[in-house]
């Protein structure tokens, strides 16, 4: 992806931001996974702390045999890149069912996204959020009753540097819409800025958005590359969250960036101290092996990137833990994919 170099602005936060408890109809509403207290927790109530990775599936879509390689590796969850059919080929209704079904079958919670609202407004073409939740609603049927075992992500890094003001409208709206249609998962959201969200707009404006949802069931997402370099930017921006009640989790990081060298130290061992999710990108893929944690969606071995997150310090191997939903085992089915071409000379991220 393209990153843009910024600066995170000091915290410019209300001084009163309400908890993000969520009162009885609202967790009853939340059939699955969903926000209790500002954390994320499962059905029966549980804290859930995700730790684990992306996989690139509207790329590769002849690669879910690696839903199965990352859970080898020690994760309890995947973020999975899906197409609304705006830049790729939209990923079907029946594809995201075979997605879902292996990560079940891998005991893998399934955080499912749209990439192609990745820099709206600075790339061409760009879904808006609103296009990302029809694409969801197309997509549905797939997705009925699974609220314990998926999240719902609505768009990838929604806006890029230019527009990213309307954020909080169109994310708030784009949440309005699912909830219209009946959707009852808990619903992930990316910040502006390529993710990074160096304005501070989804900071200062997420207890809106929160309190937009109905259902009080949204998750906020910041991805850390360049401009978290800085351990001290890295505690600040996910403390404000935690401070404010509200649930906060690292969707995307890397090692090392084009816009700079993002503290996967301070990231790690950040979302260890608070309990925080984190997923790092990603399993493999991208353009020249570029933050490949594995060669060629191969298992083994695996690259310095993936050793550091997987069996480093605070890496996935000795942090994460299985979501209890699949203590009485998970649903099955068979691995496969359609097969499909991987765009080239695009960082994907």
């Amino acid at each position: 992806m393209q990153k843009r170099p910024g600066h995170l602005l000091p915290t410019e936060a209300a001084t009163s931001l309400a908890s993000a408890s969520g009162t009885a109809d609202e967790a009853e509403a939340a059939t699955g996974i969903r926000v209790s207290n500002g954390r994320v927790v499962e059905a029966n109530g549980n804290d859930f702390v995700m730790r684990g990775v992306n996989h690139p599936h509207a790329w590769y879509t002849d690669r879910t045999g690696s839903l199965a390689d990352i859970k080898t590796k020690g994760a309890n969850t995947v973020r999975v890149v899906l197409s609304s059919g705006h830049h790729w080929p939209m990923t079907s209704a029946a594809e995201v069912s075979t997605i879902v079904r292996l990560c079940k079958r891998s005991r893998l919670i399934c955080v499912l996204e749209v990439h192609d609202t990745t820099g709206y407004g600075e790339v061409s073409g760009a879904a808006t959020l609103s296009e990302a939740a029809d694409y969801w609603i197309k997509v549905r049927g797939a997705l009925q009753g699974q609220e314990k075992y998926v999240v719902i992500n609505i768009g990838n890094e929604p806006h890029g540097n230019k527009g990213y003001e309307h954020w909080t409208a169109d994310t708030s709206a784009a949440i309005g819409k699912l909830r219209g249609a009946g959707f009852r998962h808990a619903i992930m959201v990316d910040g502006p800025n390529w993710g990074q969200d160096y304005s501070g707009t989804m900071r200062d404006h997420a207890h809106t958005v929160f309190e937009a949802d109905p259902n009080r069931n949204t998750i906020f997402s910041i991805h850390m590359y360049g401009v978290y370099e800085a351990a001290n930017t890295v505690r600040d921006y996910l403390n404000f969250f935690v401070s404010a009640g509200l649930p906060i989790l690292i969707g995307e990081f890397g090692d090392w960036h084009t816009d700079g060298n993002p503290n996967e130290d301070a990231i790690m061992a950040t979302a260890e101290k608070l309990s925080l999710g984190y997923l790092g990108w990603s399993w493999s893929g991208n353009t020249g092996g570029y933050l490949d944690m594995v060669d060629n969606f191969k298992a083994n071995p695996l690259t310095d990137w993936g050793k550091r997150i997987f069996s480093g310090t605070d890496g996935i191997a000795t942090t994460a833990k299985e979501a209890t939903i699949y203590a009485s085992g998970a649903s099955g089915g068979s691995t496969g994919g359609n097969g499909g071409t991987a765009p080239r000379g695009y960082l994907y991220a």
